[in-house]
């Protein structure tokens, strides 16, 4: 179990690094809009899950394939590495959604969707 000042610095770590992976995917990654991580620190790192969103459907969809996918798995895995973190396969803790599905689904409401999503660990 982690203590609560040791999460409130990992967090702190975390978000930067995750912030700076952002901007370096904007220019690379057309539709890429934005990302957010999710964690229960009682469960962690298996329940990180770091959610990369586009604008539109077919954008994600691009960015699904080949060379994209790598390079949103690779800014992924360095920015943890930024923050301390060691979680193995990167892959397991990515997660993708889009604006379009959100604003269809939930009204554009983020938090909502975020918190009824399934659980990936």
């Amino acid at each position: 179990m982690i203590a609560k000042k040791e999460r409130g610095k990992m967090e702190r770590r975390l978000t930067a690094s995750l912030t700076h992976a952002c901007e370096q995917a904007k220019p690379l990654l057309p539709g890429f809009s934005w990302l957010t991580h999710e964690v229960d620190y009682q469960r962690f790192p298996e329940s990180l899950v770091v959610t990369w969103v586009f604008d539109t459907h077919p954008n994600l969809a691009n960015a699904l394939k080949g060379d994209a996918r790598r390079c949103i798995a690779d800014l992924t895995a360095e920015a943890l590495a930024e923050a301390g973190l060691d979680v193995g396969d990167v892959s397991r803790h990515l997660d993708f959604d889009s604006e379009e599905a959100c604003q269809r689904e939930h009204g554009g409401d983020w938090q909502r969707r975020l918190r009824t999503k399934p659980t990936r660990h």
